[in-house]
């Protein structure tokens, strides 16, 4: 976490035994610990949940290139949707002959 050497914790002991003398620096140095933890542990608590989230966000991104990789036609139906037409039923024509055979006999 912090870069310090043993004799930098050797000079921070010292001037936290002349600052504060014998009988406090048990008790203040107790309590430091106790932050200390505390403060690394909720901060590996919070990158926890981030690392959660992002893992699950990247398992929802696969699932859909899956979903889509997994229906070949979505590529062909978004490509031939703005081609496509309403299909309407061809119309009969208004009126149309019947074939005859030349005779003026109608075929059958």
């Amino acid at each position: 976490m912090f870069d310090i050497g043993i004799g930098e914790l050797g000079l921070i002991a010292v001037v936290g035994l002349l600052v504060l003398g014998p009988e406090r620096l048990p008790r203040v140095a107790r309590t430091t610990g106790a932050l200390l933890r505390k403060a690394r542990n909720s901060w590996q608590s919070v990158r926890a949940d981030i690392e959660r989230e992002l893992a699950a966000e990247d398992l929802k991104q696969t699932m859909r290139e899956a979903a889509a990789a997994a229906d070949p036609s979505a590529d062909l139906r978004r490509a031939v949707e703005p081609l496509a037409e309403p299909v309407r039923p061809p119309t009969p024509p208004a009126s149309s002959p019947t074939p005859t055979d030349g005779s003026g006999h109608e075929q059958h």
